[in-house]
């Protein structure tokens, strides 16, 4: 038994170790299959743009009468960032995350198909829902899985987004196997003979296709990317099969007593701060192409560059961001990103005029807006809960800023021709976001009722602890005073006895018995004050032998 005890603890000990490596396995394979989801988020989102003169094609209908479809795919969105919000507090987050790709796979398989625009709509809805879904719960999930060590998961999540739909564009050229100007050929050709056809819906319907859109090439591209999604569906399915639905309820039920003091507050601002950000970031990027050749006077290919350097240096930074994470807080990221953007937009909106600004200003505020996101998901997850309902607010928020501010900037610019809203915009909103986060902060670190509550005890008992000192003190004083006046009274005492017994002896002449005996008894009687304490023993003994002396 004595030798089996240690093969016994070893065993447990391996078992453990055991057990740790492969919940640690878990957590990266769960934010490997997140990051691989937002990859094909971003690409199922970029691969509108290349593809779209094939779509309008595709339904008989012109290019600039399409924009309802991204209507449909904002409100989807909105809905899925909500109806998701509500089901991560119900069900496994995996679990939903799986359902909401696959339903992602079926909108994309089915839309190279799709002949009719209202059916194109409520695929791009599906399609939005699902995504809405996913920016939700990914969020939620990675905080879940790492907690306080989340930053460069986050960063990591939304870099793959950003590389998704840097691929997207390149993916569909490649699918479709034609030049930029070939494509643009088509779109005209179709333009005009949908422009030429009589304005009503049979005829619109009934218009046939141009033979050289491509249909079969840009085909193949909704088909890749529905394949590769597809994939991560399956792979989210296999995780949700290993992990375990109550150990996440059991973190949320953990977490539930950390809620901030102005928890709701608190989000919504950030509700508000996302809406700024992400609006300006959206509205910059989709508008700088026009800005640079209607008032910086740039030719076509030197505004597809610039659009190019808002884009790459905000790709380039999140993947940066992933490393950083790791070293900086996220209310420093923040700081350093609010302030960049600050300087940047200030140079867009004011000194645009001088070309070098304007190429540095723009690479500057794309580079400003990569973190944000991530690092405020982050920021307020130190600060408060974030579950389901919390994430699918400020998602929601984004996403009205995404669909709300490009609308107004863009009216705001048809109505001023000679004015660059795009970059006042850009100003605005960056002051916007730098006026607001000091406010979070105050809110964040305001004291909680408990907080307060332990302030006070800890205050009454140290108020305690301090009066019993003093009571004590003012005891020793009150004892050593006491002793004090003892030891007075017995010199006194001893002064008196002592003067006594020495005019005794003085009245007796020569050197008598009564001297010689008086002498011992004088010395003992004054060496010892306790006995004189009492007052009579000593002079009744000194009477007693001055009585035997006679």
């Amino acid at each position: 038994p004595e030798e089996a005890e240690p093969e016994a603890g070893a065993a447990g000990g391996r078992w453990r170790c055991g057990r740790c490596a492969a919940a640690a396995a878990l957590r990266w394979c769960i934010t490997g299959a997140l990051c691989a989801s937002f990859l094909g988020l971003g690409m199922s989102i970029a691969v509108l743009g290349p593809t779209f003169p094939n779509l309008a094609a595709n339904v008989g209908k012109n290019v600039s009468d399409m924009y309802y479809i991204f209507v449909g795919r904002s409100l989807g969105f909105l809905g899925g960032s909500v109806v998701g919000g509500v089901l991560f507090d119900c069900m496994n987050a995996t679990l939903l995350l799986a359902l909401s790709m696959l339903g992602t796979t079926a909108g994309l398989y089915v839309i190279p198909w799709c002949k009719e625009s209202l059916l194109l709509t409520i695929l791009m809805s599906v399609i939005g829902g699902s995504m809405g879904i996913l920016d939700t719960g990914a969020n939620v999930l990675i905080l879940n899985t790492w907690g306080s060590e989340s930053g460069p998961h986050l960063q990591a999540l939304h870099f793959s987004f950003a590389a998704g739909a840097f691929l997207a564009p390149i993916l569909a050229k490649m699918a479709m196997g034609a030049s930029e100007s070939e494509e643009l050929a088509g779109a005209e050709k179709t333009n005009q003979s949908v422009l030429k056809s009589v304005p009503t819906a049979s005829a619109a319907s009934t218009t046939p296709a141009p033979k050289d859109n491509h249909d079969g090439d840009f085909l193949w591209s909704y088909i890749i990317i529905g394949t590769y999604i597809l994939f991560t569906s399956i792979f989210l399915f296999a995780l949700y099969s290993k992990s375990s639905s109550t150990r996440d309820k059991s973190k949320a039920t953990a977490q539930k007593g950390t809620l901030a003091k102005y928890h709701w507050p608190l989000v919504g601002l950030l509700f508000v701060f996302f809406l700024f950000y992400v609006g300006a970031e959206v509205t910059y990027g989709s508008y700088v192409f026009t800005y640079a050749m209607a008032f910086a006077e740039m030719t076509e290919g030197e505004a597809a560059a610039l659009n190019s350097v808002f884009w790459g240096a905000f790709a380039m930074c999140r993947g940066a961001a992933i490393f950083g994470a790791a070293f900086l807080s996220p209310a420093t990221m923040i700081v350093i990103s609010l302030v960049c953007s600050a300087a940047s937009s200030s140079a867009l909106a004011f000194l645009a005029h001088y070309r070098a600004l304007l190429w540095m200003g723009t690479a500057m505020y794309g580079a400003s807006m990569a973190t944000v996101f991530p690092s405020g998901i982050s920021w307020i997850e130190q600060y408060t809960v974030v579950e389901g309902k919390t994430a699918s607010t400020f998602v929601v928020g984004g996403a009205l800023g995404e669909m709300c501010i490009p609308a107004v900037v863009g009216y705001l610019q048809g109505r001023f021709h000679h004015f660059p809203v795009v970059t006042y915009a850009a100003f605005v909103t960056s002051i916007m976001t730098v006026l607001i986060f000091p406010v979070m902060c105050k809110l964040a670190n305001a004291p909680q009722e408990n907080d307060l509550k332990e302030v006070s005890d800890s205050e009454t008992r140290k108020a305690l602890l301090t009066n019993l000192r003093l009571t004590e003190d003012e005891e020793d004083e009150e004892n050593v005073r006491e002793w004090n006046d003892a030891d007075f009274e017995i010199i006194e005492m001893n002064d008196k006895l002592k003067n006594s017994l020495t005019d005794t002896s003085h009245r007796i002449p020569g050197d008598s018995p009564a001297e010689v005996s008086l002498r011992p008894h004088l010395e003992d009687v004054l060496g010892d004050p306790p006995v004189l304490a009492g007052g009579s023993p000593g002079r009744q003994n000194g009477n007693v032998d001055w009585e035997k002396s006679e």
